[in-house]
């Protein structure tokens, strides 16, 4: 099981998070948290969601402008194409659980419109306790981090996700699985090659 500790420039998820207990008691304490400052913006928490215990898990970054909305992970346009590589890679998501490493939305606000940021080296930290449980209580047989900021959350601050993308490593008594976030496929200036590259990544990481 992966560790971490909190920096001490924030509070930290640790006082939030009900240790040694049921995802049901986790989602619900997670309303609460007031780890960082991400809190203060965001409308709500959006915790992790899918089946429990489940043999795949995957580790994003943070929720977006729609999941922020609407409470739930991957619903918006990175979790539509997450949708599609999926199915081409054969994973059903019925049977994945799907969560972030940062549970609140981390904003710019340009007019009326909310902008994602990544979130900060501390909030990952802050919120890792909510991860590190949520692992716990899933059991997977394998990890899958979508992105630098989950791959760090999990493997450590200085992992370079480009080194090991499409790999399979062992941490800590996980087996973790690395490849890019869906936001950047849907970004990616060759969407056709960026979207083969991705599901390619994970056909390999869960056959393993």
């Amino acid at each position: 099981m992966p560790s971490s500790q909190p920096s001490k420039k924030v509070a930290g998820a640790a006082q939030f998070v009900p240790e040694g207990k049921s995802w049901a008691a986790l989602h619900a304490a997670s309303k609460g948290c007031r780890g960082c400052d991400l809190f203060q913006d965001a409308t709500q928490t959006v915790f992790g969601e899918g089946p429990v215990p489940a043999r795949l898990m995957m580790v994003g970054e943070c929720p977006g402008d729609r999941e922020d909305t609407d409470g739930h992970v991957f619903v918006g346009p990175a979790g539509r194409l997450l949708d599609k590589a999926f199915e081409a890679a054969g994973v059903d998501r019925s049977k994945t659980y799907l969560t972030n490493a940062v549970k609140h939305f981390r904003f710019t606000e340009r007019g009326k419109r909310r902008i994602h940021q990544t979130p900060r080296r501390g909030e990952v930290v802050a919120c890792f306790p909510w991860l590190r449980e949520e692992i716990r209580v899933v059991q997977p047989r394998i990890v899958v981090v979508l992105g630098a900021v989950a791959a760090k959350a999990v493997l450590g601050p200085s992992f370079k996700l480009t080194e090991h993308r499409g790999e399979v490593l062992e941490h800590e008594g996980l087996r973790v699985g690395v490849t890019v976030h869906p936001s950047s496929v849907v970004r990616a200036e060759n969407f056709t090659e960026a979207f083969d590259a991705f599901v390619a990544d994970l056909k390999a990481v869960q056959k393993s």
